[in-house]
């Protein structure tokens, strides 16, 4: 397995990295938001309170 930050083979007591630089960095990066899950857009957000506006009005009050 090659390290995802340098490309080296890793070392076993750094794994998935080859060495403690490189799982800094790669921790710096989640610090910092270079790693980032995207957000569902606004249109998705109409789209669900639509459907949780419909199953409240379908149940008995």
């Amino acid at each position: 397995m090659a390290c995802p930050i340098c490309k080296k083979p890793t070392q076993a007591s750094y794994r998935p990295f080859c060495s403690k630089r490189c799982a800094d960095l790669d921790l710096a990066k989640w610090f910092s938001g270079s790693y980032a899950i995207p957000a569902a857009s606004g249109d998705d957000d109409e789209e669900l309170e639509n459907e949780l506006q419909r199953a409240s009005e379908k149940k008995p009050h």
